[in-house]
């Protein structure tokens, strides 16, 4: 909830030092400024990692009167005990502050994206606002690991329940939980998984929403099917731990073979945008792991979810989870989410919009107030990332080409990230300590942030100018903007297109700060809005000089998402990735990421 910026420090002059020597020591790299000291800032609380699950077998299972009477005692489903495996995950009390929960009710949320379908692995988003989350498991879970102390985060166990290395690291044996079942009775095992990694993950014409690849779980790895429930991965690395964080949510999250396999290409005789679009945000009951399953859609008004009865985690009393009957998303827009929240008609909002924070304290501090604010750790961050492929990726036309070898160049970047007022950016979205000086890298709310080595080029305006010169940018024909050189793109004026999320008001209000701030220092940086499905498509395709984005799971949770820190594979950096010849050209530093 937490908001803070790639944005940088305006610092009080100094009397009595001459401008050029005050641009030179700005010049020089520094630590980031410590963030301003905020009263409400929530605090993680540390726990052991086996106080948080396990699978096991209990005396008894319970679920909601409603379903035994509605559905178990009409013959409609078979018992609960039935419908788990044996051995299903148990969630431990101990982890739980308001200890076991009692069913019942509906959670009212508002969210501002719209479902493409249901078929995750083709690439099709549902809407985001926690709904793919709500509908799939994955092999591995990194979700809690924030709770975890920074030397003890290895994945947790999920659809995978464990694993073991051979004696070289070179495979990886993986034991897929037992019994457990996709919400419509058929049952879950290896052919999910396989499928999954066959004909989503490794084919070509097929490209998964979070944007796995093969390359995600390492160069040249290969997974093969040892009998229903058990995997075996093979790396040409030995012992990388890294990748059990690529099998957590979004990159291995498999969906339902028996339903997607009849309709994938390689089995029938449907074209591949077919089998993608074979399954409409219409198509009600898709079957899930998770613990929701969509049970009506209204086009730009509502998305009904309820509890999956199939669903195999339970807490210690044997009660079958979720607590809750159904959710509710309401169609509408992201901004709307904070107010409906606020006004007690929405029952949760991230509060992500920092131009919203003082309007909800204001309205959190009426002692009728529906609703409550819980501030987190510092966590959410913006940056501006470049695209550094100059070998074609995206198809760039001149203009475009000549931007993307002046991103790769070292004195150009620099000069970029000097003349960004990062404070000023900050308090344009709202003053106070909400916001925080934020340079790039770790998150300064994760336990995996050091402040002493984190590199900030303060703001210096003038010294970014000399850098734009060095790296031969200079205005040529006087109109403020500065000019490529001779026989680079005409000696036009350099302009960029910088793309931005059009469905998030922050985003746009960074963005049009940060137009203002590149056209001081002689860039004209022009804007290309488009809704979240159409600027992801343009971003994972390449078709960016630069983009405006809030920063993602790797660099808050780390645990997560990890494959973004660097580009590792051809296909896996959203910000550096290879053209169809499948090379991607490296810089040093990219190497040394690596």
């Amino acid at each position: 909830m937490r908001t803070f910026r790639r944005t940088a420090i305006a610092a009080g002059l100094m009397l009595g030092v001459s401008v050029h020597a005050l641009n030179a020591f700005a010049s020089e790299p520094t630590i980031p400024p410590q963030p301003a000291t905020f009263p409400a800032e929530g605090k993680i609380h540390y726990v052991a990692r086996d106080s948080i699950l396990e699978f096991k077998a209990l005396p008894e299972y319970h679920e909601p009167d409603w379903v035994t009477e509605k559905y178990v005692k009409t013959g409609k489903l078979p018992p609960v005990k039935d419908r788990l495996p044996k051995e299903p995950l148990v969630f431990k009390t101990a982890n739980m502050p308001d200890g076991i929960g009692v069913y019942g009710d509906t959670m009212r949320h508002v969210i501002g994206g719209r479902p493409e379908g249901w078929n995750y692995g083709a690439g099709q988003t549902q809407g985001w606002g926690g709904i793919d989350i709500g509908l799939s498991e994955c092999l591995t879970r990194t979700a809690p690991l924030f709770q975890v102390e920074a030397k003890d985060t290895e994945p947790l166990p999920n659809l995978a329940r464990s694993w073991d290395w051979s004696s070289d690291g070179h495979k990886l044996t993986m034991h897929l939980i037992e019994g457990a079942k996709w919400s419509d009775g058929a049952p879950f095992n290896a052919d999910d998984v396989m499928f999954y990694w066959d004909d989503e993950v490794v084919d070509p014409n097929v490209s998964p929403l979070n944007g796995a690849t093969p390359e995600t779980f390492g160069v040249g790895t290969t997974l093969k099917k040892i009998d229903d429930y058990t995997v075996e991965w093979t790396f040409k690395e030995a012992f990388p731990r890294q990748y059990l964080y690529a099998m957590a949510y979004g990159t291995f999250c498999p969906g339902p073979s028996h339903i997607l396999k009849p309709q994938h290409p390689k089995y029938s005789k449907n074209t591949y945008d077919q089998f993608k679009n074979a399954f409409p945000p219409e198509y009600m009951n898709m079957p899930v792991m998770g613990a929701w399953v969509p049970v009506e859609y209204r086009p730009d008004d509502i998305i009904v979810m309820r509890r999956n009865p199939y669903y195999w985690k339970v807490d210690e009393k044997g009660n079958q989870l979720p607590y809750l009957n159904e959710l509710h998303y309401k169609l509408s827009t992201w901004a709307d989410r904070d107010v409906q929240a606020v006004a007690g008609s929405g029952d949760f909002s991230n509060l992500e919009q920092p131009e919203n924070f003082v309007a909800s304290l204001k309205r959190a501090a009426d002692k009728n107030a529906p609703a409550r604010l819980a501030f987190g750790p510092r966590l959410i961050g913006y940056n501006l990332r470049m695209n550094f492929s100059a070998n074609g990726w995206g198809n760039p036309d001149e203009r475009g080409q000549a931007i993307r070898e002046l991103n790769r160049n070292e004195d150009f970047r620099k000069a970029v990230t000097m003349a960004l007022d990062r404070k000023a950016l900050g308090d344009s979205l709202v003053k106070g300590p909400f916001t925080a000086i934020y340079p790039g890298g770790f998150s300064s709310g994760t336990s995996f942030y050091d402040r002493k080595s984190t590199v900030y080029y303060q703001f210096d305006l003038e010294g970014a100018k000399a850098l734009l010169a060095k790296a031969g940018l200079k205005d040529t024909d006087g109109d403020g903007i500065v000019n490529f050189p001779a026989g680079t793109a005409g000696g036009k004026d350099v302009e960029i297109v910088m793309l931005v999320n059009n469905d998030y008001t922050t985003d746009k209000s960074l963005a049009e700060g940060v137009v203002a701030q590149m056209e001081k220092l002689g860039l004209r940086v022009v804007l290309n809005g488009l809704n979240g499905t159409q600027r992801d498509a343009t971003q994972y395709s390449g078709r960016f000089d630069w983009l405006i984005r809030r920063n993602e799971t790797e660099l808050t949770s780390v645990v997560q998402n990890t494959e973004q820190l660097a580009p590792v594979g051809p296909k896996t950096s959203w910000n550096h990735s290879a053209p169809e010849s499948g090379q991607v050209d490296l810089m040093p530093f990219e190497k040394d990421l690596v």
